[in-house]
């Protein structure tokens, strides 16, 4: 028990540890200036993992996930989305925020693709890349595929997985790992059932993993939804999946 409680504070605090590490980078979506952050390897020619943060922006999770990469040998970027002056502020702003980007799913892909120029830029292998998202970053991570980034594959990690029904399915030529939470109230049977059907339609390579007794943001150590031993586990999948395709 002592173990499990000192464990969950060292990886409540691990963000903001590691975030002295982390270079700030600036970029631009014509005037809006947008802020990410670099794992400390770059130019070293190594595979590259893009990080989508959840729908507040960059936080600790996000900060937490780039070190831990940058560990296993990939440099990581952070995403600005929003941009700098549209940080949210409270929950309303955060779901207005989020909810423009995944109603105008082209702006959210462009943003992405910036990410993606710069996380090349400090050094990752063109050729090996992949992005993993967070909660609206989850999103993000599928919008990637929807939008065939260049990228080898996506993790979408507890995202809002359904999409307009309007939207046609097409091919999908990234691989693609989501890792859903048992009890997310916010993802429903149809749009389970419907990102199955929109993967097989575009002939994708899938898989999803549903972790049991899980709620939405499971693998936040300061959410009330944590699940030590579920998120210790995804995380696992997850860098599993990415030595499956980048190395």
């Amino acid at each position: 028990m002592i173990r499990s409680i000192l464990l969950s504070a060292f990886l409540m605090t691990s963000g903001t540890i590691f975030s002295q590490n982390l270079k700030t980078v600036s970029y631009q979506d014509g005037a809006q200036k947008l802020n990410g952050l670099v794992t400390s390897n770059t130019g070293k020619k190594l595979p590259g993992v893009l990080v989508l943060p959840a729908w507040k922006g960059i936080d600790d999770e996000a900060k937490a996930a780039a070190a831990e990469l940058e560990k296993q040998g990939y440099i990581a970027f952070i995403a600005d989305i929003y941009g700098e002056g549209n940080i949210p502020t409270s929950m309303d702003s955060a779901a207005k925020n989020s909810g423009y980007y995944k109603k105008n799913y082209e702006a959210y892909q462009k943003r992405i693709s910036l990410a993606l120029e710069q996380l090349k830029k400090n050094g990752a292998i063109p050729e090996k890349i992949a992005v993993i998202g967070y909660c609206f970053g989850g999103t993000g991570a599928l919008e990637s595929a929807r939008g065939n980034l260049p990228v080898l594959g996506v993790v979408s990690i507890h995202g809002s997985i359904g999409k307009d029904r309007t939207r046609v399915n097409g091919p999908i030529s990234t691989k693609i790992l989501v890792e859903n939470p048992a009890d997310d109230q916010g993802v429903t049977p149809d749009d389970y059932n419907n990102l199955i059907k929109e993967m097989n339609e575009g002939n994708a390579d899938w898989q999803i993993i549903t972790y049991a007794h899980s709620k939405h943001t499971f693998t936040d150590p300061k959410s009330p939804d944590y699940n030590e031993v579920m998120a210790k586990r995804a995380w696992n999948h997850t860098l599993m999946f990415l030595k499956e395709i980048l190395k």
